[in-house]
This record gives C-alpha cells, structure tokens and sequence, in this order.
C-alpha cells in the first residue's frame, strides 16, 4: 500500500514515528514573507497514534496542537476511516488563545499504470476561543512507486461564517531514493487570499 505523507486514515505503526520539517516563501509588495511548519506523530499503541502540529506565518501569527488519532473503520477495497482529538493554542503578535479541533478522516489506496497511491480526505472543525467555529476540507493525494519522483498534490480549505472560502493549493514532487528513510518535497503553493505564488521545501523523516 501507499505511505502517504499525512496519514489521516492510516495510523502509524507501534513504537514508529514520522517527521515532517517545512519552509514556504512568498514574494510580496513588500518583499518576501514567509512561513514555517513542523509535524511529528508516532505510533504510541496499534490503535492509537499522537502527534504533534506547528506553524509559524513569519513572527505575526500561528498555531501548535497536540493530538490523538484512533480508528473508526477498515472497509477494505472502500477504504478506511480515522478520528483526530486536538487541543492548542493560536497565536497573533503576542496574543494566544486556545483551539480545539475534531477531524474525521477517508483514506483509500489505489493502483494506476504509473503505480501505487493513495487519497485522503479529512474534514475538520476547529473553535478558536477568540475567534469562531471554522470548517476545513483538506484532500492529499498522491503516488509512491519505487522511483526517485513521485507526484503529490494537496489542496486546503477553510471557512467561517459570514467570510469567503479560504483556500490554497499545493502541487508538490516527492524526492526519494528507496534505500533512504527520508522523502524531500519540492512544491508551488498558490492561495486566495493574496495574488502570489511560493515555494516549498520540505523534508520528511520516517523512524
């Protein structure tokens, strides 16, 4: 089966853990902007995997959460599904707040002619404390053949009410050599919310 990026669905195997250390850089009016992000997870028992969330928009705003994932249903060929408990605190300047998220994953592997993959869908509700309930619709889906590259392409959503849908796209190129435990990604992140492109690096850890 596929070894998707992040597993929603899938829950890590005991005593294993998965990392995940990003940078993406955006031109602007002003210059450049830029964002930072790491995520970790780690098989705590068969049924229940923990991890943690990081994301950091220059020093203005951002968010970290711990969760815990456990299974809901295997379905076989139609796939599986998995719950996501988190809690957190979301930044802006030098105010915080609290969030609290509840994420129902669909997570499917499939064959094609250029080989294996996977889909995963994860919808999401997140209340932050100072703010409102947002909706989030999340779908990552890529391949994982024995080959140096490998396509990726993950699109995010997000909305509250009385605001616009948020959205951004991210067509991504894993990196990796088959005899190595670590997948870097190079990507282009476009979004809705400012007429920009940026870049993304990142680099992905498996133990």
């Amino acid at each position: 089966m596929a070894s998707p990026a992040w597993p929603g669905a899938w829950l890590r195997a005991k005593d294993s853990a998965f990392t995940a250390a990003s940078v993406t850089v955006f031109t602007d009016d002003y210059g450049y902007d830029y964002k930072s992000a790491l995520y970790a997870e780690w098989g705590y028992r068969e049924n229940l995997t923990l991890g943690f969330d990081f994301e950091e928009n220059r020093d203005i705003y951002g968010h970290a959460t711990v969760f815990a994932r456990v299974p809901v249903a295997d379905l076989n060929n139609i796939g599986r599904f998995a719950a996501e408990l988190g809690v957190g605190v979301h930044h802006r300047h030098r105010d915080a707040w609290a969030l609290y998220k509840a994420t129902l994953s669909y997570g499917k592997g499939f064959q094609t002619g250029w080989g294996s993959g996977w889909v995963a869908i994860d919808t999401t509700l997140e209340y932050r404390t100072h703010d409102a309930l947002f909706r989030k619709l999340d779908i990552t889906t890529g391949l994982s053949a024995p080959r140096l590259l490998n396509p990726l392409l993950q699109i995010e959503t997000s909305y509250r009410s009385g605001d616009p849908l948020y959205w951004r796209v991210r067509p991504s190129v894993m990196i990796r050599k088959q005899d190595r435990p670590t997948t870097w990604v190079l990507g282009l992140e476009r979004k809705d919310a400012r007429n920009d492109m940026g870049i993304k690096v990142a680099i992905w850890a498996d133990f």
